[in-house]
């Protein structure tokens, strides 16, 4: 058994902490949480952890309390006398509030950042982040790890020469040409413009799709709004199968219902978020073994690079 580490979850990511736990060979450590009567709550760790370095896994998708929580947490390994406390967020909520985007908006990813540091924590483990700047928010190491370790050995499976890889908008355009540039890949770009946030207004398609296997590419579906929209219009521009891979399932409002009215072949995500409720046109792809390899590396001080495939 490892010494000198132990590994808790929140509420939130209790089935992929319990599997990174394992994988890495130890047994997830004990927590409570004592709620009272008017929504307040309060973390305990019911083991000492003085002395060890302390992950804590815990996604901080809606509601916000998943991020308090984990706030609270590392409050009370600190003030427990842990000598190193590691955040692992498989999912990073308020990324997308990354920058001013508008007069009069908060950056909330920088917000939540201080609010991390200003806990204690010394170390942040996550994956795929909305904007890769969210990384110099912190004054402590962000390990960034892309879902492509997990995702590129699936779309090879899948590839029998007539592959594109797409972006479903422009955003996601860096993300696309790096997978396509590693399978050796066309590319597609769809062009689409909001009136409203979480409403498409209008999209059309850039790069030729016909006869094509698509493959979009994105961060994480919320809506799926666009994915869908997307994969619609591929398929009405003569493509011949629309495949999604999208690294965070937050899978908010009609998500499930556009999914399966889609035209959508399939839908793979990680298990970053927990998803609400199975579909046949979702499947799920497992982080434990990435999470735990990582916490192994960075407790024998070994590179994490080659999980670094496509930024």
């Amino acid at each position: 058994m490892a010494q000198g580490i132990k590994l808790f979850a929140g509420r939130a990511s209790k089935d992929i902490a319990a599997r990174v736990a394992k994988s890495y060979g130890i047994s997830l450590g004990n927590v409570t949480v004592l709620e009272f009567s008017d929504g307040e709550f309060q973390p305990s760790f019911e083991e000492t952890v003085r002395g060890q370095d302390v992950f804590i896994v815990q996604s901080t998708m809606a509601p916000s309390d998943n991020l308090f929580e984990l706030l609270l947490m590392v409050d009370a390994a600190k003030r427990a006398s842990a000598r190193k406390i590691i955040a692992v967020i498989p999912y990073f909520g308020f990324a997308r509030q990354d920058r001013k985007d508008k007069p009069r908006v908060a950056i909330g990813a920088k917000l939540v950042a201080n609010m991390l540091m200003a806990a204690g924590v010394d170390r942040i483990i996550t994956m795929d982040l909305h904007a890769d700047q969210i990384q110099g928010f912190f004054e402590v190491p962000v390990d960034h790890l892309y879902a492509s370790t997990i995702f590129f050995p699936e779309i090879e499976k899948l590839n029998t020469g007539n592959l594109i890889m797409a972006a479903p908008d422009a955003g996601g355009t860096k993300r696309a040409n790096s997978y396509a540039k590693k399978l050796n890949t066309g590319l597609a770009i769809c062009h689409k413009h909001r009136k409203i946030a979480n409403e498409v207004a209008e999209m059309t398609v850039i790069g030729e799709v016909e006869g094509k296997d698509v493959i979009l590419i994105d961060d994480m579906c919320d809506t799926a709004g666009t994915l869908t929209t997307a994969a619609n219009l591929f398929m009405e521009k003569g493509a011949k199968s629309v495949r999604a891979f999208c690294t965070h399932a937050v899978l908010s409002g009609p998500a499930y219902e556009r999914i399966e009215n889609s035209k959508l072949t399939e839908l793979i995500v990680t298990d970053t978020i927990p998803l609400k409720k199975n579909s046949s046109k979702i499947r799920v792809l497992a982080t434990h073994e990435l999470f735990a390899d990582v916490i192994h590396s960075l407790m024998e001080n070994k590179s994490i690079s080659s999980h670094f495939i496509v930024s």
